[in-house]
């Protein structure tokens, strides 16, 4: 199962939008108009002053991208594309399964660099690889057998006994001594007085 991908900032329009607040910082403007104009909130708009204040409209310029560089290049990506796609058993695994520790080996040993087999998923998923699901069978699977419980064995199982009376939600049987019996319909009686 693979996470969505999320949407991507738009960098450039968010520097227009800071360029637009400091035209009407220069303007006079208050900064809780410049907040309501651009639909931002006042913390924002207080930030984008004081940088604006301090070093300029150049102090307002776009950050470039957002969260950690990646550790790998996007020619070692397609490096370990290519080695996956190859196959497990040419990495030296004895079956075609590919699991998270495994791609981490492999990711390790053509660029060195580590990851933790529960990161892995990530890397896959920006390759477009996804989550596949092997579709083996027990070796002691018996065809005929499991074709005689679906279709003879499971109905005589599911037919319980008391199946068609009709069932009581209650836990104990009615006339039970340990289910006391409730007063009759009508006037409480009242509790005699100490």
């Amino acid at each position: 199962m693979m996470a969505p991908r999320t949407r991507h900032r738009d960098f450039a329009g968010l520097e227009q939008r800071r360029k637009q607040a400091v035209e009407w910082f220069a303007k006079g403007e208050s900064q809780a108009w410049v907040a309501r104009r651009l639909r931002v909130s006042r913390q924002s708009v207080s930030r984008w002053h004081k940088y604006w204040k301090s070093k300029g409209e150049a102090g307002l310029g776009g950050a470039g991208r957002a969260g950690r560089k990646p550790r790998l290049s996007p020619g070692q990506m397609e490096k370990v594309d290519a080695a996956l796609r190859q196959g497990a058993l040419r990495h030296g695994y004895g079956t075609e399964l590919w699991t998270l520790p495994r791609v981490a080996v492999v990711i390790q040993r053509l660029t060195g660099v580590k990851y933790h087999p529960g990161h892995v998923w990530k890397l896959l998923g920006a390759l477009d690889w996804s989550v596949q699901k092997p579709t083996q069978q027990a070796r002691e699977r018996d065809a005929a057998k499991v074709r005689y419980w679906i279709e003879r064995r499971w109905p005589e199982v599911k037919k319980t006994l008391g199946a068609a009376k009709p069932g009581s939600t209650s836990r104990t049987n009615r006339a039970s001594p340990s289910n006391p019996r409730s007063a009759p319909p009508g006037r409480r009686a009242a509790k005699p007085r100490s």
